[in-house]
């Protein structure tokens, strides 16, 4: 037998499981060896004890800060008495090894550091300073089990009680924003001294606390393995397998974008040169010159793009258009809003260069032209009258033009980002005036610009001729278009009344809606509809995607508090709750529309990444998918009623959200989830919670070990208290994504998002690397946020 291993302490009890468990319970005395579904398991090899245990006590490893970063923050805050050498107060002291975010956890760690002396809040030299920093940064195992061990004893006898443990716990609850009550701290402080006080002494000693983190504790969080040694290790494994080159991924992603972008530039160009040639022939240009072409040619780019810009926001045809996996296959049409913000910077770009050389060109060259070529070329079309410059600012052609022109202004400045989601970056005064209800309003003002173009068109300076004046031939078909989408829309709605089934309120003031199914009513997951709730407004509607999967009898969706519509909404559905009404606010909706998540029945293996609440979207595809996997194991006739596409055989979610009680807003439909795929295992999901420190630190370290064991025993996760376990800290998505080219070498992935527009920046990038570095393919999807 191995000496080394000899020294080992004994092997740990697996705690039994509880009754709420499927797996049959284990007795308490059997050791961990002997369990099949173990919490942990004990290492083979001293070496690699250590390491764990040591990555699971990281005092400094995370901070990324060296001595010389410790020295530099001394000098900032250290102070010098008379004959003394400088020395730190110990309050400074979080601030100076990089816990200043963590005050109390480093008051208690100095106190851990200096052995819990009484004196243990006296100042601080740089000695001092440095010999805490060695201790803390250095790999000895024994010394950073000594200092946790300290942390936990509180009167430093040598011994930790129960209390002293449920006290420890507290303090990293209350250090990683955790809610933790009282009772829920002392059943887990239970839960290790059961494990660990096999003599039922009422207390443990530093070598069984040792035991605890000389075990292989399943993994709860992303790899924290940095990106340099990753991107090698993916070199490694796919080196000898044909790659792709970046060039040829980049065509194969946005074909589709480049397609249509190029040929509505083609469109433009071909119309202003033709236009632009076609005035250059005329009699007038012997008076404007090339400022009349110019003008002329944007001007019929203008009235392309002020006929294309209507066609991305027709939802109801993208919908039914999207459901054609011909045309789907050629047209991105998740790129719809992209597109007509495009159109709308080439409409920009028109009024620029139409009106500009109008007003600072073609006019002047009218009002101080020679008066005998002005007769005998366009005098005709003024009445043989030269005007003055004001005279012409003063025609209806004008007019109406500087009208156009302004309502955009107002439009298109009210529809950017800053205003329309309120940016604290812009005056209090400006943000007062700005937000979603303004956006939506002024953008309605779109009605006066199209009618105020149509006269436009009608008075022109230089010709009668009816077939000239093609402005409405442009804009008829999309005007048209999108006026019977609207009408439809309100018919529609109009039978979409729908009863509020449940109506329950989340922390982070989300509102969920339980409603009623009208007949009829037909949607694939990843789908969205608008809601309006006429209390409120009856002009404002809202999307929002659907939570509830296309099977159930029900629709469901979550609103998250966000502006000044939803605020509204919360209140009132929270005033009906509290004050026991019966009967909630009447709502409408209107719906399905497409979405980009609809696209994942395209792939067999589907990746969901979501933000927060941008996790909604995925919460019915997920559903689905495990609703037909369980359909069709079972060979249930017509599984495939609501979609007649095959879906993903294989989904993984990525769920990232700042807030513990963010997972709240989804528990039933996670647990419904868990209990449908433990069969079919078609389903893998992963929680992080970024407000906790990731796995290592020593502020979470004791949490990891607690969330081990209570999973172990119980099924439910401590964090999220579902059966998925909450991975702490942040993903890493080079690790991840590493992991799922290895596992799926040579597939392609579909890779949905729906978050801020910063992360799928990053995502995007490493889709584009693992792409083209190994055989899998990701496709990146972004939901529009």
């Amino acid at each position: 037998m191995d000496t080394q291993n000899a020294k080992e302490p004994s092997l740990i009890p697996v705690l039994s499981k509880s009754s709420s468990s499927s797996s049959a319970t284990s007795s308490s005395s059997s050791s961990i060896a002997d369990i099949a579904n173990l919490p942990f398991s004990p290492v083979q090899t001293g070496s690699r004890t250590t390491e764990l245990a040591t990555g699971l006590i990281d005092f400094l490893g995370h901070s990324g800060m060296e001595w010389k970063d410790v020295e530099e923050r001394f000098n900032q805050v250290s102070s010098t008495r008379k004959g003394i050498e400088p020395v730190l107060k110990w309050s400074d002291f979080g601030f100076c090894i990089g816990m200043q975010q963590s005050p109390e956890f480093a008051k208690e760690l100095l106190r851990a550091v200096r052995g819990g002396t009484k004196d243990w809040r006296i100042d601080i030299t740089k000695t001092d300073l440095h010999k805490f920093w060695c201790l803390l940064k250095g790999d000895c195992f024994d010394s950073r089990m000594r200092v946790f061990f300290n942390l936990c004893d509180r009167d430093m006898d040598g011994r930790v009680t129960e209390m002293d443990i449920k006290q420890t716990i507290m303090l990293s609850a209350s250090t990683n924003k955790l809610s933790l009550s009282h009772e829920e701290a002392e059943d887990f402080a239970a839960l290790i001294m059961e494990l660990l006080d096999k003599e039922d002494r009422g207390y443990i000693e530093i070598s069984q606390l040792e035991s605890l983190f000389k075990a292989r504790l399943p993994k709860a969080s992303s790899s924290q393995t940095k990106q340099k040694s990753i991107t090698h290790h993916v070199y490694n494994y796919d080196h000898q397998e044909a790659t792709m080159s970046k060039a040829e991924f980049l065509f194969r992603t946005y074909w589709r974008r480049g397609w249509m972008v190029s040929i509505w530039l083609l469109a433009c160009i071909a119309l202003f040169v033709w236009k632009f040639f076609q005035y250059r022939d005329r009699t007038a240009f012997q008076v404007m010159g090339y400022c009349l072409s110019t003008a002329k040619g944007a001007a019929e780019t203008l009235k392309l793009n002020m006929a294309l810009i209507l066609l991305p926001v027709c939802r109801n045809t993208i919908t039914w258009l999207r459901k054609n996996r011909r045309i789907s296959s050629i047209v991105a049409f998740d790129d719809n809003l992209n597109f007509h913000k495009l159109i709308a910077g080439g409409i920009v770009l028109g009024v620029i260069l139409h009106g500009g050389t109008h007003l600072a060109c073609d006019f002047p060259r009218i009002s101080g032209s020679d008066r005998s070529i002005f007769r005998q070329t366009i005098g005709g079309r003024f009445g043989y009258h030269q005007p003055t410059y004001i005279e012409i600012l003063a025609t209806t052609e004008v007019v109406t033009g500087f009208g156009m022109v302004v309502l955009m202004v107002i439009a298109f400045s009210l529809a950017t980002k800053w205003p329309r989601r309120q940016s604290t970056l812009l005056p209090l005064s400006v943000r007062r005036i700005t937000g979603y209800n303004t956006f939506w309003y002024s953008h309605h003002l779109f009605i006066l610009v199209y009618a105020l173009l149509i006269i436009h068109s009608m008075f022109l300076f230089l010709t009668d001729n009816v077939t000239e004046k093609t402005t409405w031939m442009y804009i008829i078909i999309p005007v048209l278009l999108y006026a019977g989408e609207r009408i439809f829309r309100a018919i529609r709605s109009g039978f979409y009344e729908v009863d509020i089934l449940k109506a329950s309120i989340y922390p982070g003031k989300v509102l969920s809606l339980k409603m009623q199914k009208p007949e009829g009513f037909r949607y694939q997951s990843g789908m969205y509809i608008f809601i309006q709730c006429p209390q409120i407004s009856q002009f404002e509607w809202h999307p929002y995607s659907l939570t509830s999967g296309p099977q159930d009898d029900y629709l469901s969706v979550h609103i998250r508090t966000l502006g000044d519509w939803s605020y509204q909404m919360y209140s009132l559905f929270q005033e009906a709750m509290l004050s026991g009404l019966k009967k909630c606010p009447k709502v409408h909706i209107d719906g399905p529309y497409g979405a980009a998540s609809q696209d994942h029945v395209k792939y067999d293996i589907v990746m969901l990444i979501g933000l927060g609440i941008g996790a909604t979207p995925f919460i019915s595809i997920l559903k689905d998918i495990v609703n037909n996997a369980r359909k069709e194991s079972c060979d249930q006739p017509g599984y495939r009623e609501y979609s007649s596409i095959k879906g993903p055989l294989k989904a993984y979610l990525y769920w990232v959200t700042r807030e513990q009680s963010s997972f709240d807003w989804f528990r039933d439909i996670m647990k419904e989830i868990s209990i449908s795929n433990q069969k079919q295992s078609v389903v893998e999901t992963h929680n992080f919670l970024t407000s906790v420190y990731q796995e290592g630190d020593v502020r979470s370290s004791l949490l990891r070990v607690i969330q081990a064991l209570h999973h172990a025993k119980n099924g439910i996760d401590i964090v999220s208290r579902t059966p998925v376990c909450t991975h702490f800290g942040r993903p890493n998505w080079f690790s991840i994504f590493s992991k799922l080219a290895q596992k799926h070498r040579g597939q392609k992935i579909g890779v949905f998002y729906c978050g801020p527009s910063a992360s799928a920046r990053e995502l995007n990038r490493v889709c584009t690397k693992y792409s083209t570095k190994t055989t899998t393919r990701f496709v990146f999807h972004k939901e529009n946020y």
